[in-house]
């Protein structure tokens, strides 16, 4: 056991001492010490509920014969910190959490790991410290958030309360109708409830072979989620036993499957993020090209919120992440020898998981589209790529001239939208929000929303080299790179400049000459740093672009 360092023979007497003073007996110390990491905390909906995942987690490994101890991580709610500083910390804490998790397990030595993550930038952080750290470790995550009707019977979410903020504001709704989504949109604990980031990344746990079935789908008020923590516990101490680590579940093939069911589902954008940054950590190389190659034969089964009306809870219901696989299995699009946390391969786990609902998982033979929910574009705005969510795009977007409206922040443009200078036709341009000149590469929920709430998702797109919440809808192309921040055309383009948007062919371009880009560029001034001292001064000094996950380095 790896743990013996801090607790076999006589010269770690000072050490078994020190485990007595936290409670332990002769027999839990001699036992397996497994790390199970709690990132319970009382502001996060998605983590207010989580010390009972932790609690079944530990039981779980006390009833396979292990010594569970738990330790703590940090996580931010997207939700509560959008539209305000706060987002300029939200990404950064990825990197936080996973050198903190490094530091603890190697610390103490733990022989084996239980993650418990839940909220966007937890799971990638925790998996990223997973793939680094590479002692057998397995995920559970705390669960996603129903969905309940509102008062017209459709079902609402946490985006249904930002376009109603935009639908105010146009004057289409008033006050109380706006209290009343603000009173039921988010009606129990959990991560919201669309195939937003966290959900999205949640999902794509149980296809990279880290989460057991259902990580991804069963809500977290279910007492079935109580369970999967209970056989969490249980299976860590199995892959110690046989000792599967990370990095031979977490190899090429599991992320070229990641990738897509990412294309399948129609995840977050925020994906092309994280995916590149656990890649890194597993030294795995995985790229943005590969990204369109997948998308190009991978059809869209699925239009969860935002981009359609069901949630997780549907996909859930309908066989979850694994009858999304097992769909995709029939065209021999998901490769089914590869290892996972359940000492299995992930064809044995999926074999027998049919769709339940063909309404909520489209056929693979009668999909929403024939390629995948996530497109990369290139062109002369954006020369290392940009992202955008395809699947949430409205067909009139999908190919568009349009006239740059460009704004330095975030908070600019969103004045802009909120005091109707924003009309059809027109491409916001938000910029200096990247990883650099954020810093932090701000998430642009709001704008965006503030665009749906208006009506004008169907004409009007926004491009930045920010990033976009996974419950952002519309033509909203984020990750552009490189980013202004670092001399990226991005900060040369001036409003009133001619964009086009070509997604289906993969092209962002800016009619604008080279010549004309260049004489521009002799002109341009680096904005000085935003922030100046404290975490995110050294976070935008070490930080690399969007195109390459911005992971640190």
């Amino acid at each position: 056991m790896k743990s013996n360092i801090i607790k076999k023979g006589i010269e770690k007497t000072p050490h078994r001492s020190l485990l007595k003073a936290s409670g332990l007996t002769d027999e839990e110390i001699k036992r397996p010490l497994i790390g199970v990491v709690n990132s319970k905390n009382d502001i996060v909906p998605g983590h207010i509920h989580i010390n009972t995942i932790a609690d079944a987690v530990c039981t779980g490994v006390k009833m396979a014969g292990g010594t569970p101890l738990q330790f703590p991580a940090i996580a931010v709610c997207d939700g509560i910190a959008m539209g305000h500083e706060g987002m300029k910390y939200s990404l950064a804490t990825r990197e936080l959490i996973c050198d903190s998790i490094e530091a603890m397990a190697k610390a103490h030595a733990f022989d084996a790991l239980v993650l418990i993550p839940n909220c966007d930038k937890v799971v990638p952080g925790m998996l990223m410290a997973a793939a680094r750290v590479n002692i057998p470790t397995i995920v559970v995550s705390g669960g996603a958030m129903l969905s309940l009707p509102g008062a017209d019977g459709t079902f609402i979410d946490l985006n249904s309360t930002f376009e109603a903020v935009g639908s105010f504001m146009a004057g289409t709704m008033s006050e109380d109708d706006v209290k009343g989504i603000e009173d039921s949109a988010c009606p129990t604990c959990g991560s919201c409830s669309g195939m937003f980031t966290a959900n999205s990344m949640n999902c794509l746990t149980e296809v990279i072979g880290m989460g057991l079935g259902g990580n991804g789908t069963i809500p977290a008020v279910y007492s079935e989620r109580i369970r999967l923590a209970k056989k969490a516990g249980m299976q860590i101490m199995t892959l110690l036993e046989k000792n599967i680590r990370p990095r031979d579940i977490m190899t090429k093939d599991a992320f070229i499957n990641a990738l897509t069911v990412d294309m399948a589902l129609g995840c977050s954008t925020n994906s092309m993020l994280h995916l590149p940054a656990i890649a890194y950590e597993a030294d795995v190389e995985i790229d943005l090209d590969i990204a369109n190659e997948i998308s190009g034969r991978t059809p869209n089964l699925c239009k969860l919120a935002p981009a359609g009306g069901h949630h997780i809870q549907d996909l859930h219901d309908a066989g979850g992440v694994y009858a999304v696989m097992n769909e995709l299995s029939k065209n021999g699009l998901i490769i089914e020898n590869c290892l996972t946390v359940t000492g299995k391969t992930l064809g044995e786990n999926i074999k027998d998981t049919p769709v339940k609902n063909y309404n909520v998982i489209r056929p693979v033979d009668n999909p929403y589209s024939k390629t995948g929910g996530i497109a990369v574009l290139k062109g002369n705005i954006c020369s290392d790529g940009a992202v955008v969510k395809r699947s949430a795009v409205h067909p009139d977007m999908l190919v568009r001239t349009c006239i740059a409206k460009v704004f330095d922040s975030e908070d600019e443009a969103i004045s802009a939208i909120y005091e109707n200078k924003i009309a059809a036709g027109d491409c916001v341009v938000i910029r200096y929000e990247g990883p650099k000149g954020g810093p932090g590469m701000r998430e642009m929920l709001s704008p965006t929303s503030a665009i749906c709430g208006m009506g004008l998702d169907d004409s009007v797109a926004l491009l930045t080299d920010g990033r976009f919440s996974g419950a952002t809808r519309g033509a909203a192309i984020g990750h552009i790179s490189p980013e202004a921040a670092e001399g990226g055309n991005i900060a040369l383009l001036e409003t009133g400049d001619v964009i086009e948007i070509d997604i289906p062919n993969g092209k962002l371009n800016a009619k604008v000459s080279d010549e004309e880009f260049a004489k521009r560029r002799k002109n341009w001034i680096p904005k000085e740093p935003r922030i100046k001292t404290g975490y995110l001064s050294r976070y935008a000094r070490l930080v690399s672009s969007a195109a390459q996950g911005a992971v640190l380095k």
